[in-house]
């Protein structure tokens, strides 16, 4: 059964929610759809409250170790905790309260070329167990392939089934978000959502473009149950208007 996933997305130490590919290294700041007056505490304190665990809390670029450690401070062992995660700092924030790191990034050179060493050493330093690979992705003519640095940088990796089975012994679960939809609120990528559920080798989350209780539910059946769902800027609680925060609540207790 598709569970319904929190998320806490950190930018310059706020809680915020951003349009995904609007992410770039300098020049103008990104697309926010919301900025949070209230602190990431406060929000990993409701999701303790209302028994929602396997979230994420994402560190978009430098300024958010501070809300990121009072987040998990507020829900030890409650979320997992990724944005600038390597093989020196990862058992770092497992003492911190994270249940899992995420990685990307430090899974591939400049160029955006695989480095299995690095998934070794981390593997090593923490334990697939504590592992989530971010293979969030943008459409292009070979499929979903993965991308990289905030999203700015496509790599050598597509979302195939030949590489989450080629991922996955190295992993407790897979995040992807499907960046070209991230934070548009204007339907989910139902193609890349039925192709991880019909995966479904192991814990999924997917994320991005999620408007309406129509979409989660649209997970659960594109998805086959197979695939979590992390729903964002279209969240009443992140000032979105398409969907309640009580109806996921009440979701996942069904």
């Amino acid at each position: 059964m598709t569970r319904f996933r929190p998320c806490i997305d950190l930018h310059d130490g706020k809680v915020k929610q951003i349009v995904g590919g609007t992410l770039r290294d300098g020049g103008a700041g990104p697309t926010e759809n919301f900025v949070s007056e209230k602190p990431s505490g406060w929000f990993a304190e409701s999701f303790r409250q209302n028994h929602l665990t396997g979230g994420h809390i994402i560190k978009l670029g430098p300024g958010n170790d501070e809300a990121a450690r009072e987040a998990l401070t507020a829900w030890p062992g409650g979320m997992q905790l990724g944005g600038g995660i390597h093989a020196d700092n990862a058992a770092e924030w497992i003492k911190a309260g994270a249940s899992h790191v995420i990685v990307t990034s430090v899974l591939f050179d400049k160029e955006g070329r695989f480095l299995p060493e690095q998934l070794a050493a981390l593997v090593k330093a923490v334990g697939k167990d504590r592992l989530v690979i971010d293979l969030s992705c943008r459409r292009t003519e070979r499929g979903w392939t993965v991308a990289m640095n905030r999203w700015q940088t496509l790599t050598d990796l597509d979302v195939t089934v030949e590489t989450l089975d080629r991922l996955a012994p190295y992993c407790d679960e897979f995040l992807i978000h499907a960046a070209d939809v991230e934070g548009l609120c204007r339907g989910i990528d139902g193609g890349l959502v039925e192709f991880l559920g019909n995966w479904g080798e192991i814990p999924v989350t997917y994320a991005g473009g999620a408007a309406s209780f129509a979409d989660v539910a649209k997970v659960d059946a594109l998805g086959q149950g197979k695939v979590d769902v992390t729903v964002g800027s279209a969240l009443d609680l992140f000032g979105g208007k398409g969907v309640r925060y009580a109806d996921l609540i009440a979701w996942n207790r069904r």
